[in-house]
């Protein structure tokens, strides 16, 4: 069965030692919470595919559709999507969180992505020409590339001539990467040796396509469910914590009243909103994707962990809502 890849980025290079006391370089590749983000199907688009997503996108540099439509499937805005083509039955939910144990150790992979650049290059450092004779005649042309066209007929220098010119910056496939060790709590992939591109770079990792393949691969990949995630959301059982939506960047009295009547007051309802309740309340309150562009549901989760509000006027509010909540409790 055909898997669906990962979408990652590079980290940069490292090394680890094996059993036996050998240093082994690796590239380290970072899933950066890749999800699922669309289905594509062969009714409605002709093939069938994963749209996995990325990395955390800033609001204002999404356009207003692009944040309707992660919306709509309850994800945040990614910086990155791709998407990987799979066959009908090896459909992941969308929403759902990869795992970077989606590869086993020892498996063999390929990783694509986009070179360095390198700026304009000559021949014998872009296409490894040996350049011209150090004696008989040659004078100041030792490093060019030599004669390209032909004479009078055809007169002309074909396509696609080995020639300087712009080197890197283009999409180079390294087939058959050792997967080395992968850690599920930090989303870490290590892969034996270098992978094209730079550091902070996206890269697409996938099932090697020549080679023996591995037997133990999880079908149709390793991930965690939305429900499961929504299900695990850590509740902060702090000193500073008020389960209160009012706190939130954004939800102005008109908002906090149109949560209410939707029986939302609390953060932990407003993260477990289905994208349906989202596109209902935002047409209620007449401001269409606010949810997504002002960061509610990212907003909540903060909270949820810990952290204080956003917005200073929040801030005293909640230091107002304590102190209240504190002297209700002495009497």
């Amino acid at each position: 069965m055909q898997r669906s890849g990962l979408l990652v980025k590079k980290l940069g290079m490292t090394r680890v030692f094996a059993e036996d006391g050998a240093h082994v370089p690796v590239t380290v590749l970072s899933l950066e919470g890749c999800q699922v983000v669309a289905h594509k199907t062969q009714d409605r688009d002709g093939y069938t595919a994963l749209q996995l997503g990325s990395g955390t996108a800033k609001v204002n540099r999404v356009s207003k559709a692009e944040r309707e439509r992660f919306a709509k499937a309850s994800v945040a805005p990614k910086q990155k999507l791709v998407e990987f083509r799979i066959p009908a039955d090896g459909f992941i939910d969308i929403g759902s969180e990869m795992n970077a144990d989606h590869f086993v150790i020892g498996q063999k992979v390929d990783v694509a992505g986009v070179s360095i650049g390198k700026g304009f290059a000559g021949a014998m450092k872009r296409h490894n020409f040996s350049g011209l004779r150090a004696t008989h005649g040659v004078s100041i042309s030792h490093r060019s590339h030599g004669s390209t066209g032909q004479c009078q007929d055809p007169g002309k220098v074909f396509k696609g001539k080995k020639m300087a010119g712009h080197m890197g910056a283009v999409r180079v496939t390294t087939q058959n990467l050792e997967i080395v060790r992968t850690d599920v709590a930090e989303g870490l992939i290590l892969v034996r040796g270098a992978v094209p591109g730079s550091k902070s770079g996206w890269v697409e990792i996938r099932d090697a396509v020549k080679g023996v393949k591995a037997d133990d691969l999880p079908l149709p990949g390793s991930f965690r469910a939305a429900s499961a995630a929504k299900a695990e959301a850590p509740v902060a059982e702090k000193a500073n914590f008020v389960d209160a939506i009012i706190l939130v960047d954004g939800i102005g009295p008109k908002g906090e009243e149109a949560l209410a009547e939707a029986g939302i007051t609390k953060l932990t309802q407003l993260i477990d909103m289905s994208a349906d309740d989202i596109a209902a309340l935002e047409e209620k309150i007449g401001k269409a994707g606010v949810v997504a562009k002002e960061e509610w549901i990212e907003q909540a989760k903060e909270m949820i962990s810990g952290k204080a509000p956003r917005a200073k006027v929040d801030q005293d509010l909640l230091a107002k809502m304590l102190k209240e909540q504190a002297a209700g409790e002495k009497e």
